[in-house]
């Protein structure tokens, strides 16, 4: 149970983050363009790749579990989930599946822009 308060607790710091982030480059650059979710994914992904190549190979063996998921699923799992699928991305890739990479890229892309496409469908034919 202490867990998933620890990843729920991380997760609203990190939509909070989010917030703020997407607030800012909305000020900064207008609304023009997703200039928002661009910049958090970018971040996200690159904290996540700075986190987790921390904790493998320079934290030791001081941190618990719990930390790495309040800091990894919970905060930057709330700024964005960008970052878990690049970490996943990149995994399969340096483990040789080049195939299953690509496959789960593509398929992530294409399905999720999909279901949005259904979402809205759905809901436009209600109307």
């Amino acid at each position: 149970m202490t867990a998933y308060l620890l990843v729920f607790l991380g997760a609203g710091l990190g939509g909070a983050l989010r917030h703020g982030v997407n607030l800012g480059c909305a000020r900064l650059c207008g609304l023009d363009f997703p200039w928002g979710t661009l910049v958090i994914n970018v971040l996200g992904s690159t904290a996540m790749g700075l986190l987790v190549g921390w904790l493998a190979f320079k934290a030791g063996e001081g941190w618990s579990q719990h930390a790495r998921l309040f800091l990894t699923t919970g905060v930057l799992g709330g700024f964005t989930t960008f970052s878990a699928f690049s970490l996943d991305a990149i995994l399969l890739w340096e483990r040789g599946e080049i195939g299953s990479s690509l496959l789960y890229i593509g398929g992530s892309v294409a399905l999720s822009l999909v279901g949005l496409v259904i979402g809205l469908s759905a809901v436009r034919s209600l109307a």
